[in-house]
């Protein structure tokens, strides 16, 4: 499937997602940071997927002077703005941006180990994607990923229970709506959990935003 244009809304993404939500989509992304700072965080090596207008990465850098980070995203427009942010928090020198498919990512292995990154963070990117899409992602990224190594989410989600049609209606016009704006061929939200659960990574934490519409998860990959 050929990747949508997010070029088209680049400059205007945040607020967008202001207009349409207020401040939750930022608060879902933000809340893992936390966990990511040096005092909770071993790791230094981390790939970041469709991070967008580089909010969240630039927070993270700001929050953590160890970690070195691989942006990966389809949209030079998007690559321009998580690179101006980044340096803004001087970060410049701690990434290494990838203007290519996510879906076609082939990280180059460390020279010490075979093992690359520490975590993996994707912020309403696997909604971009089809359940087998999701399904290679995690299959082809985890060899390349370091013991226990950490992969967070956020997403939207459908709730149980009386919310789950208002959830639907809501993602349903998100997906008609950027399909229109910039192409996305993606209809419905894939089942990330269980891609993630067959490539061997086990959820630890879930946080629930919104009645359950936005969700924050915390993976953890098992080693055998």
């Amino acid at each position: 499937m050929p990747p949508a244009n997010f070029d088209r809304i680049a400059r205007i993404y945040r607020w967008l997602e202001y207009l349409s939500f207020g401040p939750m989509l930022e608060r879902c992304r933000f809340y893992r940071i936390p966990q990511l700072t040096p005092e909770n965080f071993p790791g230094r090596r981390i790939l970041v997927l469709g991070d967008g207008d580089g909010r969240f990465l630039a927070h993270l850098l700001a929050r953590n002077p160890r970690l070195q980070a691989d942006a990966v995203d389809q949209s030079p427009a998007m690559l321009r703005l998580l690179q101006s942010r980044v340096a803004s928090v001087g970060g410049a020198n701690r990434v290494r941006t990838h203007l290519t498919d996510a879906r076609a990512f082939q990280p180059a292995p460390q020279a010490d180990s075979g093992a690359t990154y520490d975590a993996v963070i994707t912020h309403f990117f696997l909604d971009c994607l089809t359940i087998d899409e999701v399904h290679s992602l995690a299959r082809n990224l985890r060899p390349q990923l370091a013991p226990n190594a950490l992969w967070i989410v956020s997403e939207f989600a459908i709730p149980r229970g009386p919310a789950a049609l208002l959830a639907r209606a809501i993602v349903g016009s998100l997906y008609a709506a950027f399909h229109v704006i910039t192409g996305l061929r993606t209809r419905t939200l894939p089942d990330y959990a269980d891609a993630l659960s067959q490539a061997g990574f086990a959820l630890h934490h879930r946080q629930r935003f919104l009645a359950g519409l936005l969700v924050s998860d915390l993976w953890r990959e098992e080693s055998e």
